[in-house]
């Protein structure tokens, strides 16, 4: 539809603006041919009628159709909890709606909604405060003791994985080699939506789990605190770089910063330096000989004799100090 092309134009003209402002951010990244595809498009409303998820151009019919511009009405699968919520507040308005086509051909229609009434309720304060330490051992361990095994999704399936890429690899060099283009192939888009289906699983699970872990702490908690990480810096050990991304790390630190906000709890980050050499009980930092490495997972303090767990340790330091830094702001 129209919209669609002008949102086109307009992102291209704002990715040049952004690379002529920022030169250092690198060439804009456009759309090319790829196998996932998506445009946004954006509704319009009539000075007559109210406003509504129900009354402009691209519209909600019921709970199982969509209205959309050129693609007219379509049935559609989403959360009836979500749905029950957003067709019993009075004033919603739908903003811009982006249409995607994923690899493995599923399409999903994404919608930037807008009220003055909030879309979630404030949880109830439990005046409970935790500290978690993200390592490479476990998932987290947090400042009452709890460890939160790492469930390791992509090794999992890393195997199986590898096998189906080689394969799909094999036939796409058997394609090229009879002059065929890929796109009319059907065995190379069979295997290839096999590969896909396989990294999707990965995806799905890992994000399902980051979005269960960090509601729970969330609601559970009036505050949370966490270590700030670099994943980038981390990223570049390569002994490590395959369990960072593994864990999804960053996307489940930006997961609690928008869920304390959006429950009204509070979500802090503090420094992590020195968080695992130093004694929560007594505040002695191991140096020099006494300095731990990575395979000390626990510890005795020289100084005061505790028996200290490294990760729950840590978690309890990172709370200290999300405390200290809440106190100095306010």
């Amino acid at each position: 539809d129209a919209q669609s092309i002008a949102n086109a134009r307009q992102n291209y003209q704002h990715a040049w603006k952004q690379f002529r402002a920022v030169h250092h951010a690198g060439v804009p990244n456009f759309h090319k041919k790829t196998s996932v595809e998506s445009y946004q498009t954006n509704p319009h409303y009539s000075k007559c009628t109210e406003i509504s998820l129900l009354t402009s151009n691209a519209r909600f019919l019921d709970k199982h159709h969509l209205m959309l511009p050129k693609l007219r009405r379509i049935r559609f699968q989403g959360s009836r909890k979500i749905l029950d919520r957003l067709f019993a507040m009075k004033e919603v308005r739908i903003g811009t709606i982006t249409i995607t086509k994923d690899s493995l051909h599923r399409y999903f229609a994404s919608f930037q909604l807008g009220s003055d009434e909030p879309f979630v309720k404030a949880s109830p304060k439990t005046k409970a405060e935790i500290g978690i330490d993200l390592n490479i051992e476990n998932f987290y361990a947090d400042s009452n003791g709890e460890i939160v095994a790492n469930p390791r999704y992509y090794r999992r399936q890393k195997r199986r994985l590898a096998n189906a890429q080689r394969k799909l690899s094999r036939r796409i060099v058997r394609a090229k080699k009879e002059h065929r283009p890929l796109r009319e192939a059907k065995n190379v888009e069979k295997q290839r939506l096999l590969v896909a289906r396989l990294t999707a699983q990965v995806m799905q699970r890992r994000k399902d789990f980051l979005h269960r872990t960090s509601a729970t702490l969330i609601k559970n908690h009036d505050l949370v605190a966490a270590e700030e990480l670099r994943s980038r810096n981390l990223l570049k050990n390569h002994a490590l770089a395959m369990s960072v991304q593994d864990n999804g790390w960053r996307m489940f630190l930006s997961m609690l910063t928008y869920k304390a906000a959006l429950y009204g709890k509070n979500f802090v980050t503090v420094d992590p330096r020195n968080t695992t050499q130093t004694c929560h009980a007594c505040g002695h930092i191991m140096s020099g000989k006494e300095k731990l490495t990575l395979k000390d997972r626990e510890w005795i303090c020289p100084k005061c004799g505790i028996h200290h767990i490294r990760d729950v340790n840590a978690a309890k330091n990172i709370l200290a100090r999300a405390k200290a830094k809440l106190v100095s702001m306010h």
